[in-house]
């Protein structure tokens, strides 16, 4: 199984992303994560989907999603996309030491410090899931008291053009 990441152009209407979300529910796969937000476009709104499966599961939900009538434009952005995820993590730096260490981390993977109390450290990190895993993966030795992601955001690299027109 691998990791894929979709694009859905959509008809930007109340409802369409419980209709493609159910879509996935009901044929049983899951949604590793999921973005969605207005285009250049105020009438179109952009879905930007990462699940994990091969390359028959891919095309039958390329499929499916096509057949929904809000639907416009189904893009498979795995190879040549630009992506990038936001986390803000939460973390305990009830010792000094802790404290100096965690600007470290952030300050490593670029991640910004955007909360300060006298026990805690709120960094925000943005990149691909592969850069906020690791940054998570160092930060968690210290204590993560809470983590709020986003989904991913994607788009194809260079000229090539996903959009409506």
């Amino acid at each position: 199984m691998s990791r894929h990441v979709i694009g859905v152009l959509v008809e930007n209407q109340p409802g369409v992303l419980n209709r493609v979300s159910g879509l996935f529910s009901r044929r049983g796969f899951n949604i590793d994560s999921i973005s969605v937000g207005v285009t250049e476009r105020s009438d179109v709104s952009r879905m930007t989907l990462t699940l994990d499966g091969d390359e028959k599961v891919l095309e039958q939900l390329t499929k499916h999603l096509n057949k929904l009538p809000d639907v416009i434009k189904v893009t498979h952005l795995d190879a040549g996309c630009v992506e990038r995820g936001l986390a803000l993590v939460k973390v305990d730096v009830s010792s000094p030491e802790s404290r100096s260490e965690v600007m470290q981390v952030a300050d490593v993977f670029r991640g910004a410090v955007i909360d300060v109390s006298r026990d805690t450290v709120t960094v925000e990190v943005t990149g691909t899931e592969d850069k906020i895993q690791a940054m998570l993966d160092l930060l968690r030795e210290h204590g993560i008291k809470e983590v709020a992601r986003t989904g991913v955001a994607a788009m194809a690299r260079g000229p090539k053009y996903t959009g409506t027109e």
